[in-house]
């Protein structure tokens, strides 16, 4: 799993590529968690235009992040997911708590 993260107009975005699985979500969730600490954007951007898999780990992580945003007084917002993973976050109910475009 490779991830990038950048900032971009108070925002930080984390482009995300490969598979989010059990195997990989707490080293995401590490890293992004370190990178909303010390920057403090206002909003979290998760791109997951390159994601290929996702199982239940990737709500877990989506959740996690949501939740550590509000805490620092931003949002999250979960960008251009495959359509077939739009359904399952869709039928997760997420997008109660998190923008998905």
């Amino acid at each position: 799993m490779k991830m990038d993260i950048i900032s971009e107009n108070g925002a930080a975005i984390a482009k995300l590529n490969g598979e989010i699985d059990h195997h990989n979500a707490k080293e995401l969730r590490t890293q992004i968690d370190k990178y909303i600490i010390s920057a403090q954007p206002r909003e979290l951007i998760m791109d997951f235009k390159n994601i290929t898999f996702m199982d239940s780990s990737g709500i877990g992580l989506i959740m996690g992040r949501s939740k550590l945003m509000h805490e620092c007084g931003g949002s999250l917002t979960v960008r251009s997911p495959q359509p077939y993973i739009k359904r399952v976050l869709r039928l997760s109910g997420i997008e109660r708590i998190v923008k998905i475009t």
